[in-house]
């Protein structure tokens, strides 16, 4: 008898679930850059055992959210000019492959390049509330990677956009014009639709460019194009 394909569903565990909880807690602020996470007081507010809790905060630590400290304990990570830089370019990276899958593979550029012009259209609606921008900036790349249908490639973005959450505090208060940060996406959106793949690397770059300009300064950007250019 061959063994059947068809097994019991597993049920998320409990490491797994406090593990998200903790990182929204992290995206939303709660827990800011550098803030020390205290196993005692964590299970007490989640209502569970040390050992799940410590299974979930390693994970988090692989992913580069927190940092262990010998004889200190864990923090929520602060990132560097040279860390902001590299994690918008790992984005830019995760991103084209998921555009070029969008419109060279599946071709369904037609129906994502709506959907995204759909949420720029909700970005000038929300006028200059910086917060409610930055929502929709986030939801604006995250379905562009979902609607690619590769859970390996939404699965890479996913800690890249938890990272990316965590700057976005410092990118409210830059002087990031509204008008050209919804313009960028617009970009973005009307290349897919297109199926303008060299059109979608310019506006890409162009976008992540400017994000990493205002966040810390251009002449560290001005070194991250240089990089992709070498």
């Amino acid at each position: 008898m061959t063994a059947s394909s068809i097994e019991p569903l597993k049920q998320e565990s409990t490491p797994a679930i406090i593990a998200r909880q903790i990182r929204m807690a992290i995206e939303n602020g709660e827990f800011g850059p550098g803030a020390q996470l205290a196993e005692a007081d964590l299970a007490g507010r989640l209502g569970v055992s040390r050992g799940p809790l410590r299974e979930a905060m390693q994970r988090l630590t692989q992913e580069g959210l927190l940092v262990s400290i010998r004889n200190r304990g864990l923090f929520v990570a602060q990132f560097t000019q040279a860390d902001i830089t590299d994690i918008y370019r790992a984005r830019t990276a995760v991103e084209r492959g998921a555009a070029l899958k969008i419109i060279e593979v599946d071709h369904t550029n037609g129906q994502v390049g709506k959907e995204l012009l759909g949420i720029v259209a909700e970005m000038e609606a929300q006028g200059t509330d910086p917060a409610a921008l930055s929502r929709s900036d986030i939801s604006f790349h995250e379905a562009m990677v979902r609607l690619a249908d590769s859970p390996r490639l939404s699965r890479i973005h996913g800690t890249l956009v938890t990272e990316t959450r965590m700057c976005l505090s410092a990118l409210e208060k830059s002087e990031y014009p509204v008008a050209e940060r919804i313009a960028g996406h617009r970009r973005i959106a009307q290349a897919i639709l297109d199926a303008d793949v060299p059109e979608l690397h310019r506006a890409l770059a162009d976008h992540m460019d400017s994000a990493v300009d205002h966040l810390v300064g251009p002449s560290a950007a001005r070194g991250r194009r240089d990089d992709a250019a070498s």
